[in-house]
């Protein structure tokens, strides 16, 4: 019983929030500054950054994001494989491949994090405050975002470590403190790759965690139990059953998160995608109509603040952002990948904004312009927003909000396994590889599901988030500073390719 109440709504809500509002509200403050807009209306200046550094890389690597498509595509399928054990590049001139998983797997356990609640509440919001043309910023955002997820990726593979049992350590934690000693800067990278470590793992405890399972109970109480059975209080039930799922995921290591990331997330997404196609498929004569109202709203005020404000602000704080590109989360994943030639883990990178904010975020869009479900101008909440996305899908068929709702479950648990090996990675920058540092951050990871799911946590998720925002920061610096070598390693890749095909 007393268990119960203390994590229980009504037991944990109000302390947490205030001592964590308390506590964190100038730093949240400091992150979502606004730069003016209109007398009205603002943009972080966190978002200028990743915007403008997505901007800087396409046009600096001559649009990587189209031209280096088809090759990605050959990556995953394993044409250029046959280069790995012929390869004799200047860095690693041994037989030996280094690595723990393949290129899918690392594009599927990345994938796994970015694909989630931003790509289904995420975009109901933006549309609510923007409008149908706020769809078309959200491509365009996620287009110039797969330039940037090239060359953090790559710098990824290129810094990283790899111990005598041939366990991998890699991200921005690595490129960041090895690259910019390179460069000349040795404290400059220790200062900033410990930065970039505090806050990777304060997002996965939050972002990554708490909210994922917090919004997926949510819904599972919603439609599943709703209104045969309440669980008011009792979410750590659900928390619990969740935290022991992915505890005996996690504590496999990369490996074992690899091999369920590479069964579930192209399960989740066909799941998804399939629901979709079939309510575009009922509702066919009005797809037309629904790209007009998106091309007719693409310059529209509105649309603009919500393709912005609302798919980089509500979309990536409510969902740990639709790509996380800039972020530099997904390079711890991709460090582990397979691979002589990080350049090559690179272009795989560049698929996931395409998947997860050309694809899965367009689709949608489509479904709730065509149902009727956005009303622009009325601002949602996150959970206001999977909502409408629920009542979308139950316009085609009255079953389907049981199908998203395996969806999220999925999107949700693929999401926690995934960031809980991003925040462990950060963790043990911090405080060492051992199996005891190791078995206490997972520890306290799955204490946090629990929690997540048992209450709101509005403060904690909003510094949580945030913290993610922050990530940002150390890692655009990094990537600016290391864009010549990511060249360097395109060449490089590029060369063996040609050296192979003639």
């Amino acid at each position: 019983m007393l268990f119960s109440y203390l994590i229980s709504e009504q037991g944990l809500d109000e302390r947490i929030n205030e001592v964590f509002g308390n506590a964190t509200g100038w730093f949240v403050d400091a992150i979502l500054a606004e730069i003016p807009l209109t007398s009205t209306t603002g943009i972080p200046w966190v978002l200028l950054i990743l915007l403008g550094g997505a901007a800087y890389f396409t046009i600096y690597f001559k649009f990587i994001n189209i031209s280096g498509f088809g090759k990605a595509i050959r990556v995953v399928r394993g044409t250029y494989d046959g280069l790995e054990k012929a390869a004799d590049n200047e860095r690693d001139n041994t037989s030996e491949i280094k690595g723990e998983v393949s290129h899918f797997q690392a594009l599927t356990t990345a994938v796994s994090a970015t694909v989630g609640l931003g790509n289904i509440a995420g975009v109901a919001i933006a549309l609510s405050i923007g409008g149908p043309g706020a769809t078309f910023w959200m491509v365009l955002i996620g287009v110039l975002g797969m330039s940037s997820k090239f060359v953090e990726c790559t710098l990824g593979v290129a810094y990283r470590e790899v111990d005598a049992e041939g366990k991998v350590y890699g991200g921005p934690m690595y490129y960041l403190r090895k690259g910019l000693q390179e460069k000349g800067f040795p404290k400059l990278g220790k200062v900033l790759a410990i930065l970039f470590s505090i806050m990777c793992i304060g997002g996965s405890f939050g972002g990554g965690n708490m909210f994922q399972i917090n919004q997926a109970f949510k819904l599972f109480e919603h439609v599943v139990l709703s209104p045969h059975v309440s669980l008011q209080g009792q979410g750590w039930i659900f928390g619990l059953i969740m935290a022991i799922l992915v505890g005996v995921v996690i504590i496999g290591g990369i490996k074992k998160i690899a091999s369920v990331t590479d069964k579930i997330v192209p399960v989740m997404v066909v799941i998804y995608i399939l629901a979709v196609i079939i309510v575009l498929g009922l509702n066919w004569q009005k797809i037309p109509d629904a790209f007009a109202a998106i091309w007719q709203g693409v310059f529209h005020p509105e649309g603009v603040i919500g393709g912005f404000i609302g798919v980089l602000i509500q979309g990536f704080r409510r969902g740990a952002f639709s790509n996380e590109a800039g972020i530099g989360s997904s390079s711890i994943a991709h460090s582990a990948v397979k691979t002589k030639f990080p350049a090559s883990e690179g272009l795989v990178a560049l698929l996931e904004p395409f998947i997860d904010t050309v694809v899965v975020c367009t689709m949608t869009a489509l479904v709730l312009i065509i149902t009727g479900q956005i009303h622009t101008g009325v601002e949602i909440n996150s959970e206001e927003g999977i909502l409408l996305t629920s009542s979308a899908l139950e316009s085609g068929i009255s079953w389907f909000p049981y199908i998203l709702t395996i969806a999220v479950m999925l999107f949700a648990f693929s999401s926690m396994i995934s960031w809980s090996y991003y925040g462990y990675q950060a963790w043990s920058y911090l405080f060492g590889r051992g199996k005891k540092t190791e078995y206490i951050y997972k520890f306290i990871f799955c204490c946090f599901t629990v929690v997540g799911a048992a209450a709101t946590l509005t403060a904690v998720t909003d510094f949580s988030d945030t913290m993610i925002f922050a990530m940002m920061v150390p890692n655009m610096i990094g990537l600016f500073l290391l864009s010549p070598k990511v060249k360097k390693e395109l060449k490089l890749y590029n060369n063996a390719i040609e050296e192979e095909v003639s």
